[in-house]
């Protein structure tokens, strides 16, 4: 970030205020209103900050516009169609992509943390069996806390990195373990001879009966879903995190607030709200009708996982992962499935629809990853579970930067009050 010659004049009052503009190595300049307080007196107003650079970061650049999407520089479409999710993984953490020796190194370290602590399975049964998986998850990586306190202080740059490698390593145990819970089936320990999406797909689907063999697309597709979510920028969870940690919270508190917040329909849970209007379609011979429904301005239906509040055009991770999808189905099959049959379906004809090539309203990743999970045999109470668990690293990513920030300072966004204005107590007799 360098400030440039020019600055924006605000005048209040008949005084005029002069205020420094910054210029990105991407992206638009940026007003500096932080000394505005001070000079003028006044606020600026932006419910959601929607126009309101939080702080400054290296770690993700969006262009929703062109329809990209840079980890440290790297396309999301060369990340996930050449490398894999832990070297991603180390790309955001680190910010250069790992030599073959740095990656064995930290694939080694994240291998050798998957099990959690023998006394956290207590935890587990304190939830009812009906429990959404997202509750246990935001639980009981609240209380990893309660058990790992040589990684607590968030001034130590070593317990800062050990609290990462945990967290990365230890999530697809504990979001594994949730879904065996809501499903009645006994815990599943992580193997160190598998890789990190096979590892956790042989949690989640295999049981003490009989072998498991984890099949290499399912596996490489669990991979790409991974990595094409491992980070987004300043959104409203990775905000949530950052905001935690302003405080000095302890790493496994903050990733926890970024579960809860990723909870919310309006943000983690999209793919499970596409799985649901594609159960509400049915059937293909209804596809029309709910297309003509689209269309129809004065009908509140709209079709889920299509376009995108970011990107303008294409979403770049889209494009990876309909290639999986693709992989998916053909091993797995539709023709038994009519919720597959009608997410291809309406796929087609999206695609070839003159109203949504207009509009541009393409499938995005939240169609395709939705359609794979379906496919793998996850319910949709575990879609947003998978999404926490790979959008762990760059919540932690954004933490690590945030906390060896010198600038870094609580977090305290200020309010345009509407309320009362200064009034006296009145006794409960005269009211």
């Amino acid at each position: 970030m360098t400030e440039t010659q020019k600055s924006a004049t605000l005048t209040l009052n008949g005084e005029n205020y002069e205020l420094p503009i910054f210029s990105p190595t991407a992206g638009p300049d940026v007003v500096d209103i932080r000394k505005l307080y001070a000079q003028a007196g006044v606020f600026t107003y932006d419910p959601g900050f929607t126009s309101t650079a939080s702080c400054d970061s290296t770690i993700t650049y969006i262009d929703g516009d062109k329809g990209e999407l840079l980890h440290r520089g790297y396309p999301i479409d060369q990340l996930a169609s050449k490398s894999h999710y832990l070297e991603v993984c180390y790309l955001l953490l680190y910010g250069e992509l790992p030599t073959a020796a740095q990656l064995e190194d930290f694939e080694t370290r994240v291998t050798r943390h998957t099990m959690v602590h023998e006394q956290m399975h207590n935890f587990f049964r304190g939830f009812r069996r009906d429990a959404h998986p997202m509750a246990t998850l935001v639980g009981v990586v609240g209380a990893m806390s309660a058990f790992y306190h040589d990684s607590l202080d968030v001034t130590d740059p070593w317990q800062r990195e050990v609290a990462a490698v945990r967290l990365i390593a230890k999530l697809p145990t504990i979001a594994a373990m949730a879904y065996k819970y809501s499903i009645g089936q006994p815990f599943v320990y992580p193997r160190n001879d598998l890789d990190y999406a096979a590892n956790f797909l042989h949690m989640c689907f295999s049981v003490p009966a009989e072998e498991y063999h984890v099949n290499p697309i399912l596996s490489r597709a669990m991979d790409r879903i991974l990595t094409l979510h491992a980070d987004h920028e300043q959104n409203a969870s990775t905000s949530t995190v950052r905001l935690a940690s302003s405080s000095g919270a302890n790493p496994f508190a903050c990733i926890a607030a970024g579960i809860a917040c990723l909870w919310g329909p309006a943000h983690g849970g999209a793919n499970q709200a596409c799985l649901e209007m594609l159960k509400e379609i049915g059937t293909v011979d209804r596809i029309p009708e709910y297309i003509a429904r689209a269309k129809d301005k004065n009908d509140p239906f709209r079709l889920m996982g299509f376009g995108h509040r970011v990107y303008k055009n294409t979403d770049p991770r889209a494009t990876v992962l309909k290639q999986s999808a693709d992989e998916v189905l053909e091993l797995l099959g539709v023709d038994d499935n009519p919720l597959l049959q009608v997410a291809k379906e309406l796929e087609q004809t999206a695609l070839n629809d003159p109203y949504f090539i207009e509009k541009k309203l393409f499938p995005n990743v939240d169609f395709y990853s939705g359609i794979i999970l379906e496919a793998m045999g996850f319910p949709t109470s575990m879609f947003t579970p998978i999404f926490a668990l790979s959008r762990t690293v760059g919540w932690i990513s954004q933490w690590k930067e945030m906390i060896a920030d010198p600038q870094n300072k609580i977090g305290r966004p200020r309010q345009l009050y509407l309320g009362e204005t200064m009034r006296d107590y009145i006794d409960i007799e005269q009211r």
